[in-house]
């Protein structure tokens, strides 16, 4: 149960991210987005650590290992899908952006075999897609293909996604902190030399909603979010930890219904149900082995 509190609170710190990026692009570059992010919410994991920065530097925690986590969980996906939310809306790039689970699975099955990919695991993989299948419904995936390339680049994301996931279960020794500021840190010294470089920031004038919600995505959806997303691969694997992305969704839904007033039809509430169903089997603890 706490394991699926969890994936629920990474969910929400995630689902908001799409959200919060097709604000910041408004006034911002795709790469300022992200170099800012990073900065940030690598500042913020550095004032938590404290005295064990330290532990940064502990055997085992090559920089090589920091950089491509980085390279995988931050400067890929976040400059993707930013870059393609100036074309296509956030509910479209939280649908591409949620096949990760998928590509986790195809992965763990066919090539790393690092956890078990049981029928279980393979039964959420497929009830959390029909899930999210039924919640968006044929309409909402009625402009795919009319930004063909914003689309592939939403759906790279995923991929990039998946194989940092897989990759991030070798800091399952250390404390959540140490790979998320690890990680941060590396992708804000690839992003800020390249965002000055290329996009020229101080250039722009970016708006206040811009500048807030890249704030909301430095602290939330990086600096908490990946504590809470290392823990997860730490305990419950990456297949498991992966299945927030189909909760993303509800995530969207649920916020709609408090601060819109939208009420939900019964396919969605169908789909809630499938996809709370495919997160339960994804993440519910298997049987231990006799001794």
């Amino acid at each position: 149960m706490k394991s699926f509190a969890q994936v629920l609170l990474l969910a929400l710190l995630w689902g908001v991210a799409y959200p919060l990026t097709k604000v910041s692009v408004e006034t911002l570059g795709p790469l300022t987005i992200a170099a800012v992010r990073a900065t940030l919410g690598c500042a913020l994991l550095l004032a938590v650590l404290g005295r064990r920065v330290h532990e940064l530097w502990q055997p085992g925690m090559a920089a090589k290992s920091y950089l491509a986590q980085g390279m995988l969980n931050c400067v890929i996906p976040w400059i993707l899908v930013a870059w393609a939310s100036r074309a296509i809306a956030s509910s479209l790039a939280t649908i591409l952006n949620s096949l990760s689970p998928i590509f986790i699975f195809l992965f763990t099955w066919a090539i790393t075999r690092h956890e078990p990919a049981t029928p279980r695991k393979f039964a959420g993989v497929a009830l959390g897609l029909a899930g999210v299948l039924v919640i968006v419904g044929v309409d909402a995936l009625s402009g795919l293909g009319e930004h063909t390339w914003a689309e592939l680049a939403c759906v790279a994301g995923s991929v990039s996604y998946g194989v940092a996931a897989i990759r991030g279960r070798r800091f399952d020794r250390v404390s959540p902190l140490v790979p998320a500021a690890g990680a941060t840190g590396m992708a804000a010294l690839l992003l800020v030399p390249l965002a000055l470089l290329v996009e020229r920031p101080w250039t722009t004038s970016p708006s206040t909603a811009s500048m807030l919600a890249v704030a909301g995505l430095a602290i939330f959806s990086t600096g908490f979010a990946f504590v809470v997303y290392f823990r997860l691969l730490s305990t419950i694997g990456s297949i498991a930890t992966a299945s927030q992305a189909y909760l993303r969704i509800g995530i969207g839904v649920g916020l709609g219904v408090l601060f819109l007033g939208e009420r939900p039809s019964p396919h969605v509430l169908l789909g809630l149900a499938l996809v709370m169903v495919a997160v339960a089997a994804m993440t519910w603890p298997g049987r231990a082995p006799a001794r």
